[in-house]
């Protein structure tokens, strides 16, 4: 049976209330998620958790982090783990939809480990649908949301199926938001791509392209550079 948590270097995530547990997609966008200056607000999309709003707070210091999801469980479980980190007086959660979020801040950074999967068969778990399943919160208006709250040297930052890479692309084109980096994710050597990491900004800047491979060959064993990116956060590295 898994744990009703996940110990880090510097903080705990409780996950036992909440349908999405910490994954290593929510490490690797904590941990890639690089802004073109220091940011002073963030904002977290859909923060489950709350994982990836303290991997930020952790590599912030400075910053003033926001988190929303429209679940209740989640926002309670993201509560109780700022209130119980080293930086409960730079985190808050609200419980909204993106769509409905009202705030007058403009945030330096935006990430969002978004729901991925359309169109197919769903759980009989309605909380792991949302988290899972696009139908609250569609990728193009996740972007076009965004892209009004990002300040005018922002970044938004989302993980994806690479699948979606082209497509995520050229809707952010539409709303005037130029992808300055992206990493393909391997979960192994010799396996296929499974995942990006996207950066976008209303900045107009060469992309930076990168390949990062998470396991040698062999099974459970790390390549050095995921171990490099993680570092920071994993016990045992």
């Amino acid at each position: 049976m898994p744990t009703p948590w996940f110990q880090f270097k510097q903080f705990t995530v409780w996950h036992d209330q909440c349908a999405m547990k910490v994954g290593t997609d929510g490490v690797l966008l904590g941990a890639w998620a690089t802004p073109i200056a220091s940011p002073v607000n963030i904002l977290d999309i859909g923060t489950g958790s709350g994982l990836i709003a303290l991997m930020l707070a952790q590599r912030f210091p400075f910053a003033k982090i926001t988190a929303i999801d429209i679940d209740e469980s989640a926002y309670r479980q993201a509560n109780f783990n700022f209130n119980n980190s080293p930086w409960s007086d730079r985190l808050q959660v609200v419980m909204t939809s993106f769509q409905e979020f009202n705030t007058n801040q403009y945030f330096d950074l935006i990430v969002s480990n978004p729901p991925f999967f359309s169109n197919s068969l769903k759980a009989p778990d309605k909380a792991r649908n949302t988290a899972r399943h696009n139908d609250t919160l569609e990728l193009e208006t996740l972007l076009s949301t965004a892209q009004k709250l990002v300040t005018k040297t922002g970044s938004i930052v989302l993980i994806l199926p690479v699948t979606d890479q082209d497509k995520c692309v050229k809707l952010a084109e539409r709303y005037h938001l130029f992808c300055t980096a992206s990493t393909v994710v391997f979960p192994k050597q010799g396996a296929s791509a499974r995942r990006v990491l996207l950066a976008f900004s209303p900045v107009c800047a060469p992309e930076k392209t990168s390949e990062l491979t998470l396991e040698t060959a062999e099974r459970g064993i790390y390549t050095p550079e995921f171990t490099a990116l993680v570092r920071d956060f994993y016990l045992k590295l």
